[in-house]
């Protein structure tokens, strides 16, 4: 078993909120779930695509409230990473879907940012924070959540992009990512997921990413993956979300391995475990029944992570 340093460097915070967690925090404030006990929401986690499973993860976050919620739920995930290896996160929020409905957001950065500061110290696990737009909400929203943040100095180390992709480019969002980069944040961004391997050509040309997130639609441009490999551009793969969200129709024919094997900057990446059926170890678990996957690749795929992080940088 490799025990080799891991980071994970694709995991939203929201997307590790557990069904358990999901009724205590509605207890706390006083909210009434439509959900009667755990199974029945539990029977829900069933996705036809990217947007059936993303009307599920933005109606659940409604229990997240305070500061001390965000808190918890991080908390949650650094003490369940660190039992999987991990020992650097670079973990995605999403503030929009928050201050959306009336949450303030320096209630999501303060809570946020008070359990990563502590994360080494409990956990063993370095972090940092990278503020996701919403690629689906409108253009103006994205600048000024960064004008925003900015304003109140947040914590973060990165600006990303994510939420439904198809039909919303990246080149729609070319200021906003400019800026960040002005301002000497790191930027990443979701591509070839959902959407086409174009849009990963529109990340980096017009985005300047530095991480492309999920990326799998890459195979389908030869001379894309050439790019990929020749700028060493990282490459941050979910496989269980990839199969839970049918951009992968089964484990067993998971892309990975052809992967590592044209030289590409790939990481193994949990998306969003409480949905898609695990956390960083259980994807290589899962990777290592399914595909075959071998100690050596394994232990590039940790090396990938670390060399893949923004460690230092």
């Amino acid at each position: 078993m490799t025990t080799l340093p891991l980071a994970e460097l694709h995991m939203h915070i929201e997307g590790s909120l557990e069904p358990p967690q999901i009724f205590e925090l509605a207890e706390r404030n006083g909210i009434a779930l439509p959900y009667s006990d755990i199974g029945e929401l539990e029977a829900l986690y069933e996705f036809t695509d990217l947007q059936s499973f993303l009307n599920l993860y933005y109606a659940n976050m409604s229990v997240l409230r305070t500061a001390e919620d965000f808190a918890d739920l991080a908390r949650a995930y650094f003490r369940r990473a660190a039992a999987g290896g991990v020992t650097r996160a670079e973990i995605f929020f999403d503030p929009q879907a928050h201050t959306d409905r009336g949450v303030p957001l320096e209630a999501v950065v303060e809570g946020l940012a008070e359990a990563s500061a502590s994360s080494e110290r409990e956990f063993g696990v370095t972090s940092g924070l990278i503020a996701s737009i919403l690629r689906d909400k409108p253009v103006l929203h994205a600048n000024k959540l960064l004008d925003d943040l900015l304003a109140m100095k947040a914590p973060i180390i990165g600006l990303g992009l994510d939420s439904a992709e198809a039909g919303f480019p990246p080149s729609l969002f070319v200021d906003v990512f400019a800026k960040a980069r002005a301002e000497g944040l790191h930027v990443v961004a979701h591509a070839g997921e959902e959407g086409p391997a174009e849009y990963i050509w529109e990340a980096l040309d017009l985005l300047k990413v530095e991480r492309i997130d999920h990326g799998v639609r890459c195979l389908e441009d030869d001379a894309l993956v050439n790019r990929l490999v020749d700028e060493e551009v990282p490459l941050t793969v979910c496989p269980l979300s990839n199969v839970r969200l049918k951009v992968i129709p089964d484990l067993k024919d998971h892309p990975i391995r052809q992967m590592i094997e044209r030289g590409l900057v790939v990481t193994v990446n949990s998306d969003d475990p409480a949905y898609f059926g695990g956390y960083v170890d259980d994807n290589f678990a899962a990777l290592t029944e399914q595909v075959g996957l071998t100690e050596r690749e394994r232990e590039i795929l940790y090396d990938n992570s670390i060399r893949a992080s923004f460690i230092g940088r």
